[in-house]
């Protein structure tokens, strides 16, 4: 089967409105990317070394793929996946081809078909029989010139990448970047403190001591411990970071006086929270991570509703980040009034709401951020970043809030070949959408105009304070 890549994809259907999206898109297909949240290696960047096989690109470090087809009975060893890192790539790559069925009308399908098309030149579909021709002329593409990761990095035209990091990371590959005159690109490292702030966290007490090492404070101490977080913030701001980024089972926001937190905290050092304790201090933590934002303007992104690590048997095997993470129900109007009570209303102050819970878009996160000047709508987020979903999700703020309440694409990938064609499909769905409304007479054709320019430009700049 041949594969190419239609140049009306994801267009509508009647051709009227297929014209319209098509001309909103050309205004923007070019434009550079902004990607402020994400999860690439910085170090890939920094070594710039060639890509080391086919398999380890595209397939085991992408959970996305590597979950169907586990799904479907191929074994995550085989795949090459977290602690399996070592499996014979062409065998893998085969495991792939030969399951190609499965990923028709994903959106990781439609991602490996941009990929495959765009940057290798692929003229045929995978599958088993071609399996090891395919392999063959991906491995020579990644060798020849121009496929360095700082090439392609210019070759994507992106001119911000965020990534997700450590509070204790030294950030060197970061200040590398930005002092290296032959780089011109701008990555910023983003805090990500959720190890050191959710007792619940096999690593907490651990990671709560080395950051207190780090301070050279006392470990059981919680005002030592709060500024220790200040400073590493501090730190972070220093090279660069724009934002931090909150992993949360739920937005819980708690506003507890010290004197109760301290005790609380007290308790988790000693590995003796009970559940609704450690549920609470957690909560506790989420609002002092939004007053610390205040305070040093660092963007508040917050990513809640997800069980992690829902397989305990493959957690055991394979490490966290390998496909069993699974979306749970979320509540926000509630759980954020403590916060929204204190800080809410600092116009300052930027906080990105993500949802993989699509009852709350209408029900509650569009008509927050449809009030407060401090939250903004976060883009369709991991199970959701897909074409329908895309489309569902503008139908379920937009009436509500507008288009300028939300926080423009975010990609949130690890999969550093799929960022364009991640942001290409945004732009086409988000000129599909206003055509639509030019179509039915909702809207004007300069207001489409300035609308498709917004929404892929403008507003993650505004948002991400960029």
């Amino acid at each position: 089967m041949s594969l190419e890549l239609d140049p009306d994809r994801l267009f509508p259907v009647d051709r009227q409105t297929r014209t319209v999206a098509r001309n909103l898109y050309e205004r923007v297909a070019e434009l550079p990317i902004i990607s402020p949240h994400g999860h690439v290696d910085p170090e890939v960047l920094r070594r710039d070394e060639a890509f080391p096989d086919p398999a380890d690109l595209l397939l085991s470090r992408d959970h996305y793929i590597t979950r169907l087809l586990h799904a479907a009975g191929a074994e995550l060893t085989s795949l090459g996946v977290g602690r399996a890192a070592g499996a014979d790539p062409r065998a893998a790559w085969r495991i792939f081809c030969t399951n190609w069925h499965l990923f028709a009308g994903t959106a990781s399908g439609y991602w490996l078909m941009h990929q495959l098309v765009t940057l290798f030149e692929a003229e045929e579909e995978p599958s088993a029989e071609n399996a090891d021709r395919l392999f063959d002329r991906i491995a020579a593409r990644l060798g020849a010139p121009g496929f360095l990761p700082r090439e392609l990095f210019e070759r994507f035209r992106i001119e911000v990448l965020a990534t997700t990091d450590d509070p204790l990371d030294d950030l060197s590959s970061h200040a590398a970047l930005a002092s290296d005159p032959s780089f011109r690109g701008r990555v910023l490292p983003t805090f990500r403190p959720d190890a050191y702030t959710d007792p619940e966290n096999p690593l907490f007490r651990e990671n709560v001591e080395r950051l207190a090492a780090h301070a050279g404070s006392a470990p059981g101490n919680y005002r030592a411990y709060i500024e220790a977080l200040e400073d590493r913030r501090r730190y972070f701001i220093q090279h660069g970071a724009v934002s931090a980024d909150h992993g949360v089972r739920e937005p819980l926001t708690v506003d507890l006086d010290d004197s109760e937190a301290a005790k609380l905290f007290k308790l988790a050092m000693q590995g003796g929270l009970s559940a609704e304790e450690a549920r609470v201090f957690s909560g506790s933590m989420l609002f002092q991570m939004a007053r610390m934002s205040v305070s040093d303007g660092l963007v508040m992104t917050i990513h809640p509703g997800v069980y992690r690590n829902h397989s305990s048997g493959t957690l055991s095997r394979f490490g966290s980040d390998t496909g069993h993470d699974i979306p749970v129900g979320t509540t926000f109007t509630e759980n954020l009034r403590p916060m929204l009570e204190k800080f809410g209303l600092e116009k300052d102050l930027h906080i990105v709401l993500f949802a993989v819970d699509e009852t709350v878009y209408s029900r509650e996160i569009a008509p927050l951020a449809g009030f407060y000047p401090s939250l903004y709508i976060g883009a369709p987020w991991w199970f959701l970043d897909a074409p329908d979903a895309v489309q569902r999700f503008r139908s379920a703020v937009t009436e509500t809030a507008g288009f300028y309440r939300g926080s423009g694409f975010i990609d949130d990938t690890r999969a550093f070949l799929s960022i364009p064609a991640r942001h290409d499909m945004a732009r086409r769905l988000d000129s599909a959408f206003i055509a639509r409304l030019v179509a039915e007479g909702r809207i004007s054709r300069p207001m489409a105009e300035r609308l498709i320019t917004d929404v892929t430009d403008s507003q993650p700049r505004k948002v991400f304070k960029l």
